[in-house]
């Protein structure tokens, strides 16, 4: 199978996978008071509704990426700081979950029996794992960044919020650092955990699944 056909199958597997991420947001969101995601029809298995374009081309250039944002309004909250750690932990978690499945699944699959189920749930794995990962990065926008606030007391969040601006712009100028100075920063903070969650999920099956992967990405 070539490089062309593999980033076809990856494709659903993205769209699936970033759906739930951001669906899980908007429910939880829901669950908690605030309606704002259902009244902007984004709480919706929809892909289309959720689809970030640039996101997308990174999980096929660099190996992980993110959706459109669900909005929240945290003033529908009861505990704002509290609720909204909820919401942004909803994520990563259903990522989780997705790749806990895959990982169960592609252990009892052969790829000389069903070759595309098996190349659909490595990409399953390592996608979930990949998302659930770079969003729990502890830097605003991403998931992490509310998680710390929620941790921590309301003056050290206080303190965090005021540099919310920058991470953005910080997580975009690692990017362009690693792909025009080589500076592998994110390879470096990303891949290892990675790899060893793939690895956990897996097991015997990881050097299979490694080889979809470096035919898709290489």
């Amino acid at each position: 199978m070539n490089k062309t056909q593999l980033m076809l199958l990856m494709t659903p597997v993205i769209l699936f996978s970033l759906t739930v991420h951001e669906y899980s947001h908007g429910k939880v969101a829901f669950l908690l008071g605030d309606d704002t995601a259902k009244r902007l029809g984004r709480l919706t298995f929809n892909p289309l509704k959720h689809l970030d374009i640039l996101g997308v081309l990174f999980f096929y250039f660099v190996g992980f990426g993110w959706a459109k944002p669900v909005p929240v309004d945290w003033r529908n909250f009861q505990n704002p700081r509290r609720d909204m750690m909820y919401v942004a932990i909803a994520g990563p978690l259903s990522n989780v979950a997705l790749a806990v499945v895959c990982g169960f699944f592609i252990r009892i699959i052969s790829p000389e029996d069903n070759l595309i189920a098996f190349i659909l749930l490595s990409f399953g794995v390592y996608i979930n794992v990949a998302l659930a990962i770079f969003n729990m990065l502890p830097v605003a926008p991403l998931d992490g960044g509310s998680v710390i606030k929620g941790l921590v007391s309301h003056e050290m969040a206080d303190t965090i919020s005021k540099y919310d601006r920058f991470g953005a712009f910080l997580i975009i100028g690692i990017f362009l650092l690693d792909h025009f100075a080589h500076t592998r920063i994110l390879g470096t903070v990303l891949l290892l955990p990675i790899n060893y969650a793939v690895l956990f999920l897996t097991q015997e099956t990881f050097p299979m699944l490694q080889q979809v992967l470096m035919a898709s990405f290489n």
